[in-house]
């Protein structure tokens, strides 16, 4: 498979990113084009190893070997059929995945990893480009599900399920399907058309889309203008089953004096209505950062959404503060292959402006009528703050990016589902809930985690439904929540 010598005739390259001062014009997606020859060329550097530990990294257990070799090939067509045999959106995690699968790669030992991610993207777009993705569609079975949430696990779990020949309606509460990756993912990260794309193929294969409409326990009188209200015990008694799959939205919280001043917002606050914005369905964003000074808590991916969408806005300066320290520019000891790697990382908006800070613990916020400062402090290793090291720090606006602490747990009190300890959905290895009619998957029964958990999570628990409908399955299912809870 490959060319043997590949890897020692090319080194890593990806795409160059767009001018800063350009991308930081407009919207769009911050890569250049590909050329294909250095797709090839990226491809050709798989090892052909004897155990392919990029599986390891990957839940979704992706034939990465063999479409890497088929692209070398220059058999794309092949490469996208191997592709999306495991992987039912590769055009969003070639996107938005950290990629654990490179932190795995064997040639990451004493050099840098395939270029997986972006070799997976770009089979994705050539696969879209020459309309080689096209709808898969099955003999009806009789049966209905209906999937709660369509974030990429519950998108995976509709597309499998309508693939089993069942009748699949998803229900969504925003006024569009795709959860946080439409309202979460700023545009410059994935435009909003690569998901509409998708969702084309989805409909054409029977999937039925029901959105700004919420699950509740038979109160519709508390639902809000222009939302639509399905009582627990309806959706129960029009389908056969349910899955859960509404993620883990539930932003951290930082409780501290100063908290309810105006100007500090959770994370999502913003990012939702500037993509509003960019959808046309809003004109103008609530919270704008121009010629503001902006401070980000959480160094996490979501943070350097906010750092991005801030500088798009034209803010004054963008302050990223973390509790933890610096990561290393390399692995630790501490941290060997093929475990994911733990190093400094550059996205694409930390390219464009503001500054990163570590070690730091917000005290309090501060200001009277608004928020005007953060008073901060350094912490040891212990995270105890370090005396004498107080210091405020100026502040128009504050974002909260420090994670999510779990789902709404409404939903899962009205379909009667059992918490676990976390508050998530608890689920057994058919992915069924304290409900027998109720399975749940991705981030509602995980905790906050990565899209391709979701989709390898959505695509099992389709097969667990199916196989609970029909007396057995021939869907894959790539992990079970044993494996979950290992990993």
């Amino acid at each position: 498979m490959g060319k043997p010598t590949g890897f020692l005739e090319h080194g890593r390259e990806t795409p160059a990113r767009r001018p800063v001062p350009v991308r930081l014009r407009d919207w769009r997606e911050v890569y250049e084009p590909s050329e294909d020859a250095m797709t090839r060329h990226q491809a050709s550097r798989c090892m052909d190893c004897g155990i392919a530990f990029c599986h390891e990294g990957c839940p979704l257990g992706n034939l990465i070997p063999e479409w890497n070799d088929l692209v070398y090939k220059d058999d794309w067509s092949a490469a996208g059929e191997r592709l999306h045999a495991t992987n039912n959106f590769p055009e969003f995690t070639g996107r938005l995945c950290p990629a654990p699968c490179e932190g795995s790669c064997v040639l990451g030992i004493n050099q840098d990893p395939v270029a997986i991610e972006r070799i997976e993207l770009e089979i994705a777009e050539r696969a879209f480009a020459e309309g080689w993705v096209t709808p898969i569609h099955a003999t009806p079975s009789g049966k209905s599900v209906a999937v709660v949430g369509s974030g990429p696990a519950g998108l995976a779990a509709a597309q499998q399920l309508a693939r089993a020949g069942h009748r699949v309606v998803v229900f969504e509460r925003a006024e569009l399907p795709g959860g946080l990756l439409r309202y979460g993912i700023p545009e410059f990260k994935m435009e909003k058309a690569i998901i509409d794309r998708r969702l084309e193929q989805l409909e054409a294969e029977g999937v039925e889309f029901r959105c700004s409409t919420v699950i509740e326990d038979g109160n519709p009188a508390a639902s809000p203008a222009g939302v639509t209200s399905v009582a627990a015990e309806e959706l129960l008694e029009e389908f056969d089953a349910v899955v859960l799959a509404t993620g883990s939205t539930t932003g951290r919280d930082l409780p501290i004096e100063g908290r309810d001043l105006p100007g500090i917002y959770l994370a999502m606050e913003y990012l939702r209505p500037s993509n509003l914005v960019r959808e046309g369905r809003l004109e103008k964003s609530p919270i704008d950062a121009a010629g503001k000074n902006v401070v980000i808590i959480g160094g996490g991916d979501t943070g350097a959404d906010c750092l991005g969408t801030a500088l798009r806005q034209g803010a004054a300066s963008v302050v990223q503060l973390e509790i933890m320290p610096q990561p290393p520019m390399s692995r630790g000891q501490q941290n060997p292959w093929p475990q994911y790697p733990n190093v400094y990382r550059v996205a694409s908006a930390h390219e464009e402006g503001g500054s990163r800070r570590y070690s730091l613990q917000t005290q309090r916020f501060v200001g009277t009528e608004a928020v005007t400062g953060l008073e901060l402090a350094s912490v040891d290793e212990q995270m105890q703050s370090v005396a004498g090291t107080t210091e405020v720090l100026p502040a128009d606006l504050v974002f909260l990016a420090m994670g999510f602490t779990g789902p709404e747990v409404s939903i899962l009190d009205a379909l009667g589902v059992e918490r676990s300890e976390k508050s998530t959905a608890k689920v057994n290895e058919q992915w069924a809930t304290s409900n027998p009619k109720v399975f749940a998957c991705g981030d509602v029964q995980r905790g906050q985690s990565l899209i391709v958990w979701a989709i390898a999570e959505g695509r099992s628990c389709a097969a667990a439904v199916d196989a609970a409908l029909m007396g057995e399955s021939s869907l894959p299912a790539p992990i079970s929540p044993s494996q979950v809870a290992l990993r």
